[in-house]
């Protein structure tokens, strides 16, 4: 039995170890290189499941996790809605706030990307509630009483809207929201809230922009009318800009264009869960940004390649009336947030936006070479850095082709029900897509 079996047997008898691919040696793992406890390496194009910006063992993330500022972060970590650190505004200034996404100036920092999600929906509901109850005017004692026993008027029937085939994160709220597989969401009592088709867009997308402008306006007939049956009960929606989780699905910026202009004028939020998306990978700071926007998302939220969460907002309205409204012991994490602002720095200092977008684009072309003559079809995300994917004509010939990659020293993940997804680092360069790409072809036999 080798190590890494061993380690799992072990470790499995107290946690639930069925999902590991491996066990990892984080301290011989390097840039975009993970090592198994065997000692085999791999190049890894799933980082994490999309949440490793800089690689493994970045200099400027070890130094910084060495400095007092981190120490103090650590061993102190503040309940910061009641006891903010006395460096947590310019942590957040130099960082997170400094990184916003456009028109966007305004941050609440939380726990994960579900926490993320269900922060942003408690904001929008406790707006919408706000603005029905008149500026200034106190909670009736009909309404403090019945929220106790989880009924309205105190605890409305109102609603948050999401799409086929999303996955916005696996806690109460988020999970109710959550469409891509039922594994997710088995057994696990949920709100009713209504869903919405995304579009599924035939590819190459040059060779059917009919089909696919036809497809997005029949989709967003759907959202417009599925507001309309809930007669004001809908609150907000969420997107994301590709449906990671759920099979990396894309729809064009018209689409989404048009789903802010909806929601203004029905008066409905619009949240973009940039949790997966967000951070540089599709060659902007924030997906979204590719769509232009008029008028930017009143919620933004975020995590994975940032290393802490929240969510980004401009009303100042969004903030409860009164505090401990939006609340819990930590508020978020300085020590995230101190990493966060170094991953934002490193950013900016080596270019990587746009260092990541001309990658991508050069190994979208080169994948368009290798795929050609095998199994693989609908190759997507070209012009969207490394946010690449494929897919393959079955669930189980997915997964043999992961494996497979792993052997041949990939360390790769799929997503939906048969697609391969790529979520490099964002210091992936073109050797290493050269790399990837001769990997493929010896498991493709080209």
């Amino acid at each position: 039995m080798s190590k890494n079996e061993q380690e799992l047997s072990q470790l499995g008898s107290v946690f639930d170890t069925r999902a590991a691919y491996f066990v990892c040696n984080y301290f011989a793992s390097h840039d975009n290189y993970l090592v198994d406890l065997d000692g085999n390496e791999y190049l890894d194009v799933y980082a994490q499941i999309s949440s490793i910006a800089l690689g493994y063992n970045h200099p400027e993330l070890i130094k910084v996790a060495k400095s007092d500022e981190m120490a103090v972060a650590l061993v102190n970590r503040p309940a910061l809605g009641c006891f903010p650190s006395s460096d947590y505004r310019t942590i957040l200034e130099e960082g997170i706030l400094a990184a916003a996404p456009p028109g966007l100036d305004k941050v609440w920092t939380s726990l994960s990307g579900s926490d993320a999600n269900e922060t942003a929906f408690k904001a929008a509901f406790m707006y919408h509630a706000a603005q029905k109850r008149g500026k200034g005017t106190p909670f009736t004692e009909e309404e403090m009483k019945s929220c106790m026993e989880n009924l309205p008027p105190g605890c409305p029937d109102n609603v948050i809207l999401s799409f086929d085939h999303g996955f916005h994160g696996r806690l109460f709220g988020s999970l109710s929201t959550t469409r891509s597989k039922a594994i997710h969401k088995l057994d696990i009592p949920a709100f009713q809230w209504p869903k919405t088709p995304f579009p599924k867009l035939k590819y190459p997308l040059d060779k059917f922009e009919k089909e696919n402008s036809q497809e997005e306006d029949r989709c967003l007939e759907l959202f417009s009318s599925v507001i309309d049956q809930w007669k004001g009960k809908i609150v907000a929606f969420i997107v994301e800009p590709i449906q990671s989780e759920g099979g990396d699905n894309h729809a064009s910026p018209y689409f989404f264009q048009r789903l802010r202009e909806i929601s203004l004028e029905k008066k409905v939020l619009m949240i973009v869960d940039e949790v997966q998306t967000g951070v540089a990978s599709t060659g902007k700071f924030w997906a979204h940004e590719h769509w232009k926007l008029t008028t930017p998302p009143d919620f933004v939220t975020f995590s994975k390649k940032f290393q802490a969460a929240g969510f980004y907002f401009q009303n100042p309205e969004f903030v409860p009336n009164q505090p401990f409204r939006q609340f819990n012991t930590w508020c978020g994490d300085p020590s995230k947030a101190i990493i966060a602002r170094t991953i934002f720095k490193q950013i900016q200092k080596d270019d990587l936006v746009n260092k990541i977008k001309e990658v991508g684009d050069y190994l979208y072309g080169k994948l368009e070479t290798v795929f050609e003559g095998t199994p693989v079809t609908n190759l997507r995300g070209k012009g969207r850095g490394t946010f690449i994917a494929w897919e393959f004509g079955s669930a189980q010939e997915r997964n043999e082709f992961l494996l497979e990659m792993r052997q041949h020293g990939v360390n790769i993940g799929g997503c939906g029900d048969k697609s391969v997804r790529l979520r490099t680092t964002l210091i992936f360069e073109k050797k290493h897509a050269d790399i990837l790409c001769d990997a493929l072809s010896r498991v493709l036999n080209v």
